[in-house]
């Protein structure tokens, strides 16, 4: 349909986890493409990044890959100043990076591990959108978009660092919607429920769960038809977003989850 046609947009974390199924910042990538958009793909691991840009290829997209640790804000000024070099602009800035490795409850989180999944899941979506804001303001107009997750607003254990890290976000990009509104930049979450991606499964089943029961236990914890979602339903919700459809809205924490934060008691 051409619902990005001439846009230049960035997916940080568009590379993903090795494993059957498709993660969201590279389905995200892939449905960005197919709606004309030319896409800039970031990941920490540049061979990951260019798999999803070949597969954007194949599909007669247009796409780049560049390596970014997004824990460093030199690396994140320099990749944006790349793009706007290579393209002239950047409309769309979607940000897909998180972890939770070490987490533990509230009596038992190790401070280094804190900072970790604080560095990489909050303070890099501050330093991408302090690096593009001053070009979308020049512009006159942009759209960021963020993963966040229902677990910055749902009860959850043993994942402290991770849902404050979200809930974060979540804080985050309200006041950047609010701050940015007059300059015409759109700011939103996107915070995903249980989905069945790589990163979601596989790090549980390498620690030697096994892989039907975790599926079937997440599985039944979904209220709409007791299915995880996929990373094609997050793409299709941050499609909507960067897109001219969603033109009147900043400043939401749209749960994409099959009804789970919904659920009371």
């Amino acid at each position: 349909m051409g619902r990005l046609d001439n846009k230049v947009s960035v997916v940080v974390g568009g590379g993903q986890t090795p494993g059957s199924t498709i993660g969201n910042g590279r389905a995200t990538a892939l449905r960005f493409a197919q709606e004309g958009a030319e896409v800039v793909v970031l990941d920490k691991r540049l061979d990951s990044a260019q798999e999803t840009v070949d597969m954007i290829a194949a599909e007669g997209g247009v796409g780049r890959a560049k390596a970014l640790d997004v824990t460093d804000e030199a690396q994140c000024r320099d990749v944006v100043a790349a793009v706007i070099a290579e393209s002239g602009r950047i409309d769309v800035l979607h940000n897909n990076v998180g972890i939770g490795t070490g987490d533990a409850s509230p009596g038992k989180i190790d401070s280094h591990v804190w900072d970790a999944i604080f560095d990489t899941n909050a303070k890099s979506v501050m330093f991408m959108c302090k690096a593009v804001l001053p070009h979308m303001r020049e512009a006159g107009g942009g759209v960021i978009t963020t993963i966040s997750s229902v677990a910055a607003i749902a009860a959850a254990t043993n994942i402290t660092a991770y849902k404050a890290s979200k809930a974060a976000l979540n804080a985050y990009t309200q006041a950047l919607a609010m701050s940015n509104a007059r300059y015409g930049i759109r700011a939103n979450v996107i915070m995903p429920g249980l989905m069945e991606t790589p990163m979601a499964i596989e790090g549980f089943v390498a620690a030697g769960q096994d892989r039907e029961a975790l599926i079937a236990r997440r599985n039944a914890a979904v209220p709409l038809g007791g299915k995880m979602g996929s990373g094609w339903d997050i793409a299709n919700a941050a499609l909507f977003l960067a897109s001219d459809e969603a033109r009147f809205i900043t400043g939401v924490l749209l749960p994409v989850d099959g009804g789970q934060s919904a659920k009371v008691g």
